[in-house]
């Protein structure tokens, strides 16, 4: 039987608090983009005296990662027109919109110009649905060749790969079918970026929580891992993208 979510805000020590009690056995806390959001998830049965407690506890990490937020390069939702900034593989590359009567199309160029070849009076809407097919591709094309590297180091076997965009999460998955979902957003990202994500999916397989076991997995199979992870949380985020 499951409990509905419910939630609330606190204050702690002049910092707002949203308190989500779940059918959970541990007490989770987030700090998430753009702003630095504070979210505790927490079992039902603890009350609101231990999540202040949790949360004084961090809150030194609390208002460091806030302030690394603060400091952060951040997209603002795009407009898909000549002159914005895109990124490819975490590279910045100046877009130019070239319309043409044939197949859309998106290319880079010498390393600077993104282009987006579409047809005349093509909408801002389907001139992003070009990009995200192009990104999704990047992404897919890469998916073989870093199953067949890990799979035998984290001695994981993944069914199925799939790739859709996500406002709150890199990557997510279910254990039980072995299956992975990737955040489209991180074709943006460094390639490194992208490797991470995918370990750390697949370590999930065997440890589904963020404890130490995970991280000495993580640690085992990949040593750098806190090194791809910290690329990713620095690169630019788009307008409602968070951290891993």
């Amino acid at each position: 039987m499951t409990t509905e979510a419910q939630s609330r805000r606190i204050d702690v020590r002049g910092t707002p608090v949203e308190v989500v009690r779940k059918n959970i056995k541990h007490l989770h806390l987030g700090v998430y983009p753009p702003e630095g959001r504070v979210r505790v998830a927490a079992p039902a049965y603890v009350d609101d005296d231990a999540v202040r407690l949790a949360v004084v506890a961090r809150l030194g990490w609390i208002r460091r990662r806030q302030a690394e937020f603060g400091g952060q390069d951040r997209q603002s939702p795009r407009r898909l027109v000549s002159g914005e900034s895109h990124y490819v593989d975490g590279r910045r590359y100046r877009l130019a919109v070239i319309e043409h009567d044939a197949p859309a199309a998106v290319r880079l160029r010498k390393r600077t110009t993104m282009e987006l070849r579409i047809r005349p009076n093509t909408d801002r809407d389907a001139r992003e649905a070009v990009l995200q097919r192009w990104y999704r591709r990047r992404i897919r094309d890469r998916v073989p060749a870093l199953l067949a590297t890990w799979e035998p180091r984290v001695g994981v076997h993944v069914a199925e790969v799939r790739i859709r965009r996500m406002k709150t999460r890199w990557g997510t998955c279910n254990a039980d079918a072995h299956r992975i979902w990737l955040n489209l957003e991180v074709a943006k990202k460094p390639a490194s970026c992208l490797e991470y994500i995918m370990v750390h999916e697949m370590v999930h397989f065997i440890e589904r929580r963020h404890n130490d076991r995970f991280r000495e997995l993580m640690d085992a199979v990949m040593p750098r891992w806190r090194t791809h992870r910290d690329e990713l949380n620095r690169a630019p985020l788009a307008h409602e993208e968070w951290t891993y």
